[in-house]
This record gives structure tokens, C-alpha cells and sequence, in this order.
């Protein structure tokens, strides 16, 4: 990230890269999208360096979603997600807080919002937060989230996904995202990341599964990196 208090001074998000809302199909964003323009405020230091040490004032280490402090494990197929946080020039970012929820096995998520008649499993809470290492590394052990009906009246489907919230070195490298899983039928058809009107940006949303011979045999591997502004930065979602 540029050390600079001029907003002009971090490269812009090409056009298509951000998704086009609201998005028709989907409730929420019609409800949170503001109808106005946005209003572009000068940037102070505050916003270009802060706030620091996050790691500091938040809870980091529950890197382990897919098994209880009793030990049971989750229902589901286990597998890691592990990659960098990296700046607009590909440079890693140590100590950014990384947040990951998501849904079950079964697709549904442990929260009161959420009353669909799936089942839900008390071995598997459906959030974690760790701290990027010195090479901007980081690294969940989970199990692979359910698809779910969207409630509206065309039904579709959300494929599986994982959101992730991370906080980087100042406010305006605060990103809200979501990791798709490749080849699954259900991303073709998933409004959000069709919202994303670039393909190589949508390429971005998507992870990488990892050669079952370099992860072993206790879990699938997938790797998924996260870009935080610039021309190659991964897209809201």
C-alpha cells in the first residue's frame, strides 16, 4: 500500500471489476445499496495508516473451524484454505486480520437469521479469525460448505462459497469478499459472482485446488490469495 494521503495516489478498480448492484434476484442488495451517489471525502491520515495493530485488540488463533476443543470434528469434508494477503504491487502483508464464516455441510449457517430446514452441527460453529504471517500467509482447516436456495420467487441457488473479511495495514485496504470453488455447475448460475462483470476478475474469486500428492491424505487443499486494491485486486462480493 502506497504511504501517501492522496486518495488518487492508489490505483482505481478497473471497470467491471466491482459487482454491479443492486443485483436483481437478491433481496439484501436492494435494501443496502444506497440509491445515491457516494460521497468521495479527502483522505487524512487516519484513513491512509490506520488503525494499527488490529492483532492487537483482536482475537486471533481460531484457525481450526473443523474440529471442537473436545475434539469431535465437523460433519463434512475436511479441507485447508491457505494463501497471501498481498498489496495492489504483489508485495505481501504481514498482520492483517483475516476473518472467514461460512455455511455447513448441509449449507446452512449458526444463526438465528437463518431458521431453513437443514440440519445444523453442533460440532461446527462457522467462524474463524487469524493474523497474516511475515509473508502475508494465512491458513484455515474447515470442512466444505453446502449450497443453499435463495428464498425468492425465480429460486436459485448459491453455490458453495466461504466469506472472508480482512483488515489490512489502513482503512482503505478493509475488504468484504467471497471464495467460490472451481468447477462446481452452481457458479454459472450464482447472481453475486455473475454480478462481476470482468472474467479475469471473476477468475479471481475462485481458489485453486491444490494436488491431493502436495496436500495429503487428511483433507483436500485449496489456495486462494487476496489482492487488497489495484488493477489486480480481488473484487468485493
Amino acid at each position: 500500500m502506497r504511504n501517501t494521503l492522496s486518495l488518487r495516489s492508489y490505483d482505481p478498480w478497473p471497470e467491471g471489476v466491482q459487482p454491479s448492484v443492486p443485483i436483481e434476484g437478491y433481496t439484501n442488495t436492494w435494501t443496502h445499496t444506497p440509491s445515491q451517489t457516494l460521497y468521495q471525502r479527502p483522505v487524512t491520515r487516519t484513513e491512509a495508516t490506520g488503525p494499527a495493530n488490529l492483532w492487537r485488540k483482536l482475537k486471533c488463533g481460531d484457525s481450526n473451524l473443523a474440529q471442537t476443543s473436545t475434539g469431535k470434528f465437523a460433519q463434512g469434508l475436511l479441507m485447508q484454505v491457505s494463501g497471501r494477503v498481498l498489496d495492489e504491487d504483489g508485495r505481501p502483508i504481514p498482520n492483517a486480520i483475516v476473518e472467514l464464516w461460512q455455511a455447513n455441510a448441509a449449507g446452512r449457517y449458526t444463526h438465528a437469521l437463518d431458521q431453513r430446514e437443514a440440519p445444523l452441527d453442533p460440532n461446527f460453529l462457522g467462524h474463524g479469525r487469524v493474523r497474516s504471517d511475515e509473508n502475508g500467509g494465512y491458513s484455515f482447516l474447515t470442512i466444505k460448505p453446502g449450497a443453499y436456495p435463495v428464498p425468492v420467487k425465480d429460486t436459485w441457488w448459491r453455490p458453495p462459497h466461504i466469506h472472508f473479511s480482512v483488515l489490512g495495514p489502513s482503512s482503505l485496504s478493509r475488504l468484504v469478499t467471497q471464495m467460490y470453488f472451481p468447477g462446481d455447475p452452481l457458479n454459472e448460475w450464482d447472481r453475486i459472482l455473475q454480478s462481476v462483470g470482468d472474467a479475469g476478475a471473476r477468475q479471481r474469486l475462485i481458489a485453486k485446488q491444490l494436488h491431493p500428492a502436495d496436500v495429503g491424505v487428511d483433507h483436500l487443499g485449496f489456495h486462494h490469495d487476496i489482492v487488497l486494491r489495484g488493477r489486480s485486486a480481488t473484487p468485493e462480493a
